[in-house]
């Protein structure tokens, strides 16, 4: 969907009242960290890079000086900072890796990129954090740049996560491509990345393979209360953007004991779930929270995974596609939905204007303590708090574009937004709360532009009113799902005394080797299927008042049993047949009188 050239910028929609009201913190694209109030007022500016920028009690900034150059650097911020709320350094951290780029820069780095945690902080505000300000230790998601022939001959970007000490001691530290083979990718996925492990200009050519874009403590939850060590306070749950994998690492032993992705399709536990791609911040909302001990992830939609080529990916590689975004809530343990944001709960119809809420790369998700959810939005700088029922009570677009490449596409991008109470910042007072009525965009008009229906209205004769739906030249996914609702609906009974239900091995058992004196008569049919709410009464009919002990008879539900399909040539339900010692004798498809059912088993029992 194309985007007007002009909208509003700044704070759009505020209702205090229904708001977790405090400062926001975001990551600008060239103009450094900015920190703002409800209403779009700009309290502080630091001119630092930060991915993402955190606050910490008392109005302590994480970020960094800056990145290394990207003729070498793949998003390599240089150091990991901690300042005062006047910029001063009261911590820094740069040694894990002594970097020397011909011409460029010769100095140690961090690495750092995407994510980082100070010991005490929960992934973002939550009433029970408690942050260490002057100690503790830091968790930090880095880079490596290594060779790894079992993987790919090309030279790869491992992500990496190590912790640091408040006197920068490295004191543990994990790499995901160590445990490559736990991610459970197919042999048609193995080849793709060996061929083109998502390879990236920079440093003469690098392959950014799984890009992992999110990594914290699970911290304190419900499900290590109860007894799952999967789930142990300071186990680290990520994700990788490039493979559509999420997954949790064990602390203690390295090994990643839960994960989701990257194939969704043929995981019947993640049918509700959906196929997710290109993810970002793939989180367990921390304790104290609404929802505390789900996971959320902001699911991009786009493109990424690995696997076999498709028309949207020659090659294999972006092989998932999907053109909208959407926010996830979900029982780790159960995997079930709890809550979703969606093109449909924000009022878009699905899919035609699902790109109303799309984007691509970068994008968050945060649980308010009111139990709303901020959101970025982040390829087109939208923030948004919602209601738990999609309400949005809050909407804040950046003004602030990219002015670094002259000639190039800009953009107002936030990778990602922070939401934290008026205490946080005690240096500033509390600061006005004024609500912002949504505009009205059908009489919204700029100077000497033309006004809404004030044009003289022509009747036509025979004009015939407009209809409150009318169908699009593309089906909505609501009346997709309706479809599908109506074609799983089960319409009769299938198990019956006359007529069990049997599966693939019953039916290799007791028909094809069974060897049984009497004809067998075996439906296979399906329970949402119309033409078998006709026969299959008729056949218990005929088993009751002309074939009692003189044959046997069952019912196979294709959909339950697709292994036969094939073998058994079902090209539609239902389809009734006789057997003989195991063998076929006579069969009929589609639906058939009492009389012709009987003229049917006749002449099969006869041959």
């Amino acid at each position: 969907m194309g985007q007007p050239s002009v909208f509003p910028m700044g704070v759009t929609v505020y209702n205090p009242d229904k708001c977790f009201n405090g400062y926001t913190v975001v990551p600008l694209v060239n103009d450094g960290v900015l920190l703002f109030d409800m209403n779009g007022n700009e309290i502080r500016r630091w001119k630092m890079q930060s991915m993402p920028p955190k606050i910490l009690p008392g109005g302590h900034v994480m970020g960094y000086s800056g990145v290394r150059h990207p003729d070498y650097g793949m998003q390599d911020s240089v150091n990991l900072i901690q300042v005062d709320y006047d910029g001063n350094i009261e911590w820094s951290f740069d040694h894990w890796e002594n970097i020397n780029d011909p011409g460029r820069d010769h100095r140690w780095m961090a690495r750092q990129h995407h994510d980082y945690q100070r010991e005490g902080q929960a992934v973002y505000y939550t009433p029970t954090e408690n942050p260490k300000v002057d100690s503790g230790t830091t968790m930090i998601l880095a880079h490596r740049t290594i060779n790894n022939p079992l993987i790919s001959d090309k030279r790869l970007l491992d992500d990496v996560i190590y912790e640091v000490d408040w006197e920068g001691n490295i004191i543990w530290q994990w790499s995901i491509l160590d445990h490559f083979e736990q991610l459970g990718f197919t042999d048609e996925a193995l080849n793709v990345m060996a061929r083109n492990p998502n390879m990236r200009e920079a440093d003469g050519g690098v392959g950014d393979i799984l890009h992992t874009n999110c990594a914290s403590y699970l911290g304190p939850n419900k499900w290590f209360d109860q007894g799952d060590q999967r789930f142990k306070p300071n186990n680290i749950i990520a994700d990788c953007r490039e493979a559509n994998v999420l997954f949790i690492l064990d602390h203690d032993t390295g090994d990643i004991v839960w994960r989701i992705g990257p194939d969704f399709m043929h995981d019947p536990r993640l049918k509700k779930i959906g196929q997710i791609i290109g993810q970002h911040h793939f989180h367990m909302i921390p304790k104290g929270l609404p929802g505390e001990g789900n996971v959320m992830v902001f699911d991009n939609g786009g493109w990424g995974g690995y696997g076999n080529p498709n028309p949207g990916s020659w090659d294999g590689t972006k092989n998932a596609l999907r053109d909208y975004s959407r926010v996830i809530e979900f029982d780790p343990t159960t995997l079930r939905v709890v809550w979703k944001c969606t093109p449909a709960e924000l009022g878009h119809a699905m899919p035609v204007d699902a790109s109303k809420f799309y984007s691509p790369y970068v994008s968050s998700c945060q649980r308010l303590p009111n139990g709303n959810t901020l959101i970025d939005e982040g390829s087109d700088g939208r923030l948004i708090e919602v209601t738990p029922d999609h309400e949005i009570v809050w909407e804040w677009i950046s003004p602030y574009f990219t002015h670094v490449d002259p000639g190039k596409p800009s953009n107002n991008m936030i990778y990602r937004a922070n939401r934290y109470p008026y205490e946080y910042i005690p240096q500033e007072p509390k600061p006005q709360e004024i609500a912002i009525e949504p505009v009205d965009n059908t009489t919204f008009r700029l100077p000497h532009s033309g006004q809404k229906g004030t044009a003289p209205l022509i009747e036509v004769e025979g004009t015939l009113p407009y209809y409150a739906s009318s169908a699009l030249c593309v089906a909505t996914v609501e009346e997709t799902d309706e479809m599908e609702e109506k074609r799983e609906a089960k319409l009769f009974d299938a198990g019956s005394e006359q007529m069990p239900e049997i599966d693939q091995q019953a039916f290799t058992n007791n028909v094809i080797n069974g060897h049984k004196d009497k004809p067998q008569l075996v439906m296979f049919g399906a329970v949402r299927c119309t033409h078998c709410k006709v026969v299959h009464p008729l056949i218990e009919q005929a088993l009751t008042e002309e074939y009692a002990d003189k044959i046997d008879a069952y019912y196979i539900d294709v959909d339950k049993n697709p292994g036969l399909v094939s073998p058994m040539r079902i090209a539609g339900t239902p389809v009734v047949a006789i057997f003989k010692d195991g063998k076929e004798v006579s069969r009929f498809s589609g639906e058939v009188d009492y009389d012709g059912l009987l003229d049917f088993v006749d002449e099969a029992i006869e041959k």
